[in-house]
């Protein structure tokens, strides 16, 4: 179980016993279950039965649905309800085409102003995802290393406003990487980072730029390619009536 899972979570198995914010705790936790596939593309999500199952008020989960829609995770229509948001080819090349353009720029300014400490990070990322690659039942896990390793190119742009720009589509590209990645990505994906790493490391940000370009590239046409192909979650017509949740998922 991932740190972000556990995090709200005590010895007695819900949200609610932990002494500290329930609403932060509670978003975090839906935000997991929709990244890493456990609410699906048209799950329901019901108010009363989230409040029960972590052991909350409805408040905390009603605000963390309201920013969760706000974020683009969560949709609501009239008389049917909040299900999880659609992730198809539509919505990725959309999400695409400001990526593209945002990690390009956080890339060039990263070599011009990378220091020791936010190296050091990068080279740690990249020694985590090499072992990652190496198995593959860590296919997950290896999309949230590689998710970490673009965010934290992000903080050493040094740009609050970059920052800014790119925090809300951190979820969308952790979503995308664990519905999309799969068991042999793992040694390109590194071999590309490490490129990029070296390219920030040497300072030359004409170089960074562009194969921080390349490798949005590549994993934009993966990405949409199983998305057209329906091999990932594909999501549904937000028009359609949405999925029967199941069985309650505990924490």
């Amino acid at each position: 179980m991932s740190s972000s899972r556990t995090a709200g979570l005590t010895a007695t198995g819900t949200i609610g016993a932990a002494h500290q914010s329930l609403r932060d705790r509670v978003y975090a936790e839906l935000r997991e279950r929709i990244i890493d596939g456990r609410y699906p593309s048209g799950h329901r999500v019901v108010e009363r039965e989230l409040a029960d199952e972590l052991g909350v008020s409805r408040i905390p989960v009603r605000e963390a649905i309201q920013r969760l829609e706000t974020e683009g995770f969560i949709a609501a229509q009239a008389r049917k309800g909040a299900f999880v948001a659609p992730l198809g080819p539509a919505e990725a090349a959309d999400f695409f085409d400001i990526r593209e353009h945002l990690e390009a720029l956080a890339a060039s300014l990263a070599a011009r102003r990378a220091d020791r400490a936010g190296l050091r990070t990068l080279e740690k990322l990249l020694d985590r995802a090499r072992r990652a690659a190496d198995s593959p039942r860590r296919t997950r896990e290896l999309g949230s290393v590689h998710a970490d390793f673009h965010q934290q190119i992000v903080v050493m742009s040094g740009n609050p406003l970059l920052q800014g720009l790119m925090a809300p589509l951190d979820g969308r590209l952790r979503r995308l990487f664990s519905l999309t990645s799969e068991p042999g990505d793992g040694p390109v994906m590194c071999g590309e980072h490490e490129l990029l790493y070296e390219a920030i490391r040497s300072g030359d940000a004409d170089a960074a730029e562009r194969i921080a370009r390349r490798h949005v590239a590549g994993t934009r046409a993966t990405a949409m390619r199983m998305l057209a192909a329906g091999t990932a979650d594909a999501g549904t017509d937000t028009a359609a009536e949405p999925t029967d949740p199941g069985p309650r998922l505990r924490p």
